[in-house]
């Protein structure tokens, strides 16, 4: 049923001059093309924006072509321009503990640019200004419409769906340099993989019970749970709400459990020809390659 399938991808054709929308198989094999359909943009934050029937959306995808993913298909990510990236540091009680820190008391935010947004096939570029590039795994919350100050029972009335990233971090820009904040080490080109769809919230009978998962080059090594975040994420959206109004498509990283490179001993960091694997079941997996600049 494709009432059941809303996992959104923003995908390319061969020749293709203009980005399409489609709905994603759960085995990420095929898509259903939604492009063409009458009254349906071609991206996914408008299309979020009209606060769509996804029911008579799913109606009226029944009778459009369904598409194998191939070379010819190039996937980018779900939304390529998210009016802002929120992230949130230290917000997983492991990771917290890897480091030997306190965990936060509030919420700990920054943000990256769209220049980071790369699709969940892309590759990432090994920067020369950095040789300290690290994985953090993250599940993102997508939102649905304006929220200003938003009550924290109903901060899930506001969230559209789910994704997965990849929070690249330069940890020695990030930790070492540029005075200590996050910006740079945070926002080089290519450092935040994204996708491979955003899943719609009615996918997801418990979004505090997601395993989040990282392989560098075939090697486990991070195998976390939602269920260990410390700020949740009905919190996160009343606290942002309250100073900063929230679009639709707004993204929000919702932080990493251990077992990043940094915290590792010795500390390991990625270089060009690895291989990064992130999954969460139930949203998705993205395999992307490091490369020379």
């Amino acid at each position: 049923m494709l009432a059941a399938r809303m996992r959104f991808v923003q995908y390319l054709r061969k020749g293709d001059l203009c980005k399409r929308l489609g709905l994603l198989a759960e085995d990420q094999k095929s898509l259903v093309e939604l492009s063409g359909v009458e009254g349906v943009p071609n991206d996914l934050k408008t299309l979020i924006a009209q606060n769509p029937n996804l029911e008579e959306l799913a109606q009226k995808a029944q009778k459009q072509p369904k598409l194998d993913i191939c070379d010819d298909v190039t996937l980018l990510p779900p939304l390529t321009d998210p009016g802002k990236i929120i992230c949130i540091g230290l917000n997983y009680q492991c990771h917290c503990d890897e480091q030997h820190k306190e965990p936060p008391k509030e919420p700990m935010f920054f943000s990256k640019f769209n220049n980071t947004l790369v699709g969940p096939k892309d590759n990432v570029i090994a920067h020369a200004i950095t040789n300290k590039m690290d994985w953090e795994a993250e599940l993102v919350v997508v939102i649905g419409k304006v929220a200003r100050c938003v009550p924290k029972e109903k901060a899930f009335d506001y969230v559209f769906g789910y994704t997965v990233a990849q929070d690249i971090s330069a940890r020695d820009w990030q930790k070492e340099r540029n005075g200590g904040q996050f910006l740079l080490g945070k926002s080089m080109d290519t450092f935040c993989p994204l996708g491979p769809a955003v899943v719609h919230k009615s996918l997801v009978q418990d979004v505090y019970n997601l395993p989040l998962k990282t392989w560098i080059n075939g090697v486990e090594k991070q195998n976390g749970n939602s269920g260990d975040m410390i700020h949740k994420i009905d919190y996160v959206i009343n606290r942002l709400s309250q100073s900063i109004t929230l679009l639709p498509g707004d993204i929000i990283l919702t932080g990493t459990p251990k077992g990043v490179g940094m915290y590792r001993s010795p500390p390991e960091y990625l270089r060009a020809g690895d291989v990064i694997q992130t999954e969460i079941p139930g949203l998705g997996t993205m395999t992307n390659t490091v490369i020379a600049p």
